[in-house]
């Protein structure tokens, strides 16, 4: 079956009781067993470990993934942590994108760091830098591609063969395109990462996360640190989720089609100072993002002629467009990273990795492309 099909079909059946055609919220905390012998013999025993609902959400990613299995967690930030915890230990080494979310960063460098879990910030866009950041204690890299908010592309099919060769697991953060438009298993990662609060939702309505896994060795390693630790998604959450997940493709069609109209746009604006978009041929790394990626997402950021000062205005007085943190929903949101999502990453290693301070990220949502331009002109013309 086709991508469109699976996603909505994919690991959900009509109630066996009703006959309903969406998977029940199956709000309960534990589950009566028919016998001692018996324990178990329906699947599920107390929701920490597992609930039906949660299970339908988990079975639907790993299908659109073309992963062995998937774990939910509680938000995208404890689905890292949970992949981090179930293969580094103290003494171990990894490696992560040079440019990744504020909150790995601030995850690997302020959390595990005091746990003796040392790491490494290798350039995802240059695999020779990665390869030498590698040590004989390297237990996992963690790439993200697009990168957060920059938009640096990493080629995950290099990448995994270093990784390979190190023995150690290479995990993906597909939160920007999502399987729809990017398979990091098929291109050699052992492990697909989501933030499912962003795309798989697509409404603002949850906060989730997903680790999903090509070999049921690391599905298993995942999944019981998900139990131990209870870092869980919710049946609610997961039911929501799985509703956003039937309108994926539709959603990042139309999505990544204003993103382009809004990035060319901005690319011919005599006020803006440069557009990184991964669809435009002015993008670096336009090849890499055509050749693993079947699409560009609806990401996107630019810097307003006058930086820091412009950008703000610019944000501070924009229609239609929402000032907020989080990104892939329906809404158009507007961001400014260094003062909202990677405000905790140091000003000195922001600059490295090329967070300007006047950045202002773009994420692109399902508005008239017309309504999200004249805004951005508007808005353009005050600053």
């Amino acid at each position: 079956m086709g991508f469109k099909t699976r996603q909505i079909h994919a690991g959900v059946t009509p109630d066996p009781v009703t006959g309903a055609i969406l998977t029940p919220i199956y709000q309960t905390t534990t589950y009566v067993q028919p016998s001692v012998d018996e324990y178990l013999s329906k699947g599920f025993t107390y929701s920490r470990s597992g609930n039906p609902t949660v299970r339908a959400l988990e079975l639907k990613l790993a299908d659109l993934e073309g992963g062995m299995d998937c774990a939910t967690f509680g938000t995208g930030m404890s689905a890292i942590h949970g992949t981090m915890l179930a293969f580094l230990s103290a003494g171990d080494h990894a490696i992560i994108s040079d440019v990744a979310y504020g909150g790995t960063y601030r995850l690997c460098t302020k959390v595990l760091s005091r746990f003796g879990i040392e790491f490494s910030f290798a350039d995802g866009s240059d695999p020779d830098d990665v390869e030498s950041a590698v040590r004989e204690n390297t237990r996992l890299f963690l790439t993200e591609t697009p990168a957060n908010p920059t938009m640096k592309c990493s080629d995950i099919e290099a990448i995994s063969e270093i990784a390979d060769a190190a023995g150690a697991v290479h995990a993906v953060d597909n939160t920007f395109l999502t399987p729809y438009y990017q398979r990091p298993l098929e291109l050699g990662a052992d492990i697909s990462i989501h933030s499912t609060t962003k795309y798989m939702d697509g409404h603002n309505a949850t906060v989730g996360g997903a680790v999903i896994c090509k070999s049921s060795e690391h599905a298993d390693a995942v999944r019981f640190i998900q139990n131990s630790t209870g870092s869980i998604m919710s049946p609610q959450v997961a039911w929501l989720t799985m509703q956003g997940c039937k309108t994926l493709s539709v959603r990042m069609d139309h999505q990544s089609a204003n993103a382009m109209d809004v990035a060319r746009y901005l690319e011919a604006h005599p006020k803006v100072e440069q557009v990184v978009y991964p669809g435009l041929e002015s993008f670096a790394q336009h090849e890499l993002a055509s050749r693993q990626a079947t699409g560009y997402g609806a990401m996107l950021w630019f810097e307003v002629k006058g930086g820091l000062v412009a950008g703000k205005k610019l944000m501070d007085n924009i229609d239609v467009w929402s000032l907020a943190e989080n990104l892939g929903s329906v809404e158009s949101l507007i961001t400014h990273p260094v003062t909202m999502t990677h405000a905790d990453v140091e000003k000195a290693e922001r600059q490295r990795v090329g967070i300007i301070d006047g950045l202002v990220r773009l994420s692109v949502g399902l508005e008239d492309a017309e309504d999200l331009i004249g805004a951005l002109d508007a808005a353009l013309e005050k600053t």
